[in-house]
């Protein structure tokens, strides 16, 4: 019996000693600080997988100024998304025309001939997808209506007044809505407007625009916007996708790409003088992604919305080069500005800082201040370049905006780039290029396995502190199939708790794409899936968001025991003074942990954790679908020395007062 027990009080203490050696120890050194980087969690807007039109762009109707070309897609042409309407014995034809357009920049619109009118004769248009309006909301209908004279040539009709019934129908043809306008300048385009109110909720709705009696129109820029923008603003963006966004708290936003900004081929290259002014006068085209751009969402709109959440506008522009995957060549595509047109090319780079920054009374501020924003937007950074191969070609190019950049502006931060991959010939020769140039920040991009993000926790230990800072422009994990996962999303976490180690050298990251049409995804996988009803955030959106409202400026120095798939930081927000520490679980397993405060008298009753897990690393977030995981707030007893045990596949975030 004793040696019963004996055996029993032996395997006990074995159990005992076993638990005790896998506890992890996290001991934070407030005694070892270092000032980071205040803003180094923010997002990156490409207009890619329909994010900009059909997406953050609040306008319903698509291809509203008549300008889809085959280019574009093989398919499409100037009445793409439009069906000709002849109701109740009305009678009449359709055409596209270009001999009296609003302005150069929008060459085409529809010419409508009504012979009979009928119960009415017009055109359809189905949006994005479906036109989705809700019951009781309020919607502004917007047309540009020119009267043309009726004849045959040798004889001709006056032109008189023509009532045009605008409409909100089902797909069935029910009437949710309607409104009338009426078309009676003979000589000039004439802006005409109206509100409907829908009487149903319907996520498939059409807008209908009817002519009521005989005559000659032309119609261009026929748009349907919801009242309830974000802000209240016109031409604005989508109420609920924009908010999604402004609640991950970034402190920046690069836009509006990416590969979107030097384009398919030279002509292609993303020009930001055509996306500002009335809409209507505004040049559309075709971006690298195979679709339109109607830059209804322009440089004025990305400025705005940075103001509006908070956030610090980072602009890119092309470095005088096209995409070297131009015209679907893969890597040998690059196209050069010719250094006759570099001039011109680099003053509209220098107008861009102009018109952010300049002052009422200057050339571009002038612009700026007449579309309703006379205080500067105060742009402190501006990329050059995105993702280029390193050509003779590109260097060139990119030296003479940089030096013409620092020699008018010297207030302006440049940022390079440095390739496509976190290494590599282009990642290797763009380094060298940035320290020959002393470029004070680059632009790192990688989208690797959730693996490669745990294996490089230690990528940023050792650079060279006396070089260019970096910018993580972007990254994601990638699990199998491209799938967004839990797996992934914790080892985001991970590498994130390196880069607010490496704060002092990394200055911004933003994870990529931020958005994806659900039902035209170009990319895979993405922070932000949505339809035209639903915002469906992933795991790996609360990861950024718990990052970006935990964030601080200063890091206190964690040293992790031997923890296997572990990672952790600290920092402390000067601002309220509160303690954060980031806690990643990359096991299937919890993970006891003792945490030692060192220098540090925490606030009794002041601590919150909040906690980001799942059921097992293979939890996939459903595209439409709700998140797989979201975050959990409860409080946490602590002291200057305390006891956690990390869930399986989890961040836990705590958040305390500290003196």
């Amino acid at each position: 019996m004793n040696q019963v027990k004996i055996a029993l009080l032996f395997t006990i203490s074995l159990l005992t000693l076993t638990a005790h050696a896998q506890t992890v120890s996290v001991t934070v050194d407030a005694n070892a600080a270092k000032p980071i980087s205040p803003d180094l969690f923010g997002i990156f807007f490409e207009d890619l997988s329909y994010a900009a039109d059909g997406g953050l762009y609040a306008e319903l109707v698509q291809n509203r100024s008549f300008e889809y070309q085959a280019t574009e897609q093989p398919s499409w042409g100037p009445l793409t998304g439009w069906e000709f309407v002849q109701r109740g014995g009305g009678a009449g034809d359709l055409w596209v025309d270009s001999s009296c357009p609003i302005c150069a920049n929008n060459p085409h619109c529809a010419l409508i001939r009504i012979r009979k009118a009928g119960a009415g004769v017009g055109l359809s248009n189905a949006g994005f997808d479906g036109i989705p309006v809700k019951a009781g909301e309020k919607y502004n209908f917007s047309v540009f209506a020119r009267m043309l004279n009726v004849g045959d040539g040798r004889n001709s009709t006056p032109v008189g007044k023509l009532p045009l019934s605008v409409r909100l129908e089902t797909k069935q043809g029910a009437v949710l809505g309607e409104a009338s306008v009426e078309a009676s300048s003979p000589s000039v385009w004439k802006k005409l407007t109206a509100t409907i109110t829908a009487s149903q909720t319907d996520p498939d709705a059409r807008l209908v625009v009817l002519a009521k009696a005989s005559g000659l129109i032309a119609l261009d820029e026929i748009s349907l916007f919801p009242q309830a923008t974000f802000k209240g603003r016109k031409n604005g963006l989508r109420a609920d996708l924009a908010q999604a966004i402004a609640d991950l708290h970034p402190k920046f936003m690069r836009f509006p790409g990416g590969c979107l900004v030097h384009g398919d081929g030279i002509n292609n290259i993303y020009r930001w003088k055509d996306t500002i002014g009335p809409v209507e006068q505004r040049k559309g085209q075709a971006n690298i992604w195979r679709y339109h751009q109607s830059v209804g969402l322009g440089f004025y709109e990305y400025f705005q919305f940075c103001e509006d959440i908070g956030a610090m506008p980072l602009p890119v522009v092309a470095a005088g080069v096209s995409c070297q995957n131009s015209t679907r060549t893969y890597g040998t595509g690059q196209q050069c500005i010719s250094m006759a047109d570099m001039p011109a090319y680099i003053q509209d780079v220098l107008d861009l800082i102009e018109w952010a920054n300049g002052p009422t009374n200057s050339s571009w501020g002038a612009k700026r201040a007449a579309a309703g924003h006379p205080a500067p937007f105060g742009l402190k950074y501006l990329g050059v370049g995105n993702e280029d191969k390193q050509t003779d070609g590109f260097r060139e190019r990119f030296q003479m905006i940089y030096e013409a950049i620092k020699a008018k502006h010297p207030e302006i931060t440049v940022v390079g780039t440095v390739g496509p991959a976190p290494s590599g010939e282009d990642f290797d020769l763009g380094w060298k290029f940035a320290d020959k140039l002393h470029v004070p920040v680059v632009d790192e991009h990688y989208y690797e396995s959730p693996q490669w993000f745990w294996n490089n926790l230690h990528r940023y230990d050792n650079y060279d502190r006396a070089k260019s800072k970096v910018y993580v422009g972007e990254y994601a994990a990638r699990d199998a199939r491209s799938r967004s996962t839990l797996r992934a999303a914790i080892a985001e976490a991970a590498y994130l708790t390196s880069l607010e180690r490496n704060g002092d050298v990394v200055q911004f990251a933003s994870d990529a794409p931020l958005l994806c049409n659900e039902r035209h995804a170009n990319w895979r996988p993405d922070l932000i899936c949505f339809n035209n009803t639903g915002v469906f955030p992933t795991i790996s959106y609360y990861v950024q968001q718990l990052s970006s409202l935990n964030s601080g400026d200063t890091y206190l120095r964690t040293t992790v025991g031997d923890a296997g798939k572990f990672a952790a930081s600290s920092v402390r927000d000067s601002k309220t003074g509160d303690l954060i520490l980031k806690l990643v679980n990359g096991a299937d397993k919890a993970k006891p942990l003792h945490i030692e405060l060192n220098g540090i008298t925490t606030l009794p009753g002041s601590a919150t954790k909040t906690v980001l897990t799942g059921a097992n690393a293979d939890v996939v977030n459903p595209d439409g679908g709700p998140p797989a995981a979201k975050p959990e707030v409860s409080p946490i007893e602590i002291g200057r020395a305390f006891d956690y045990e990390a869930p399986p596949n989890s961040l836990t975030v705590i958040r305390m007062k500290s003196k």
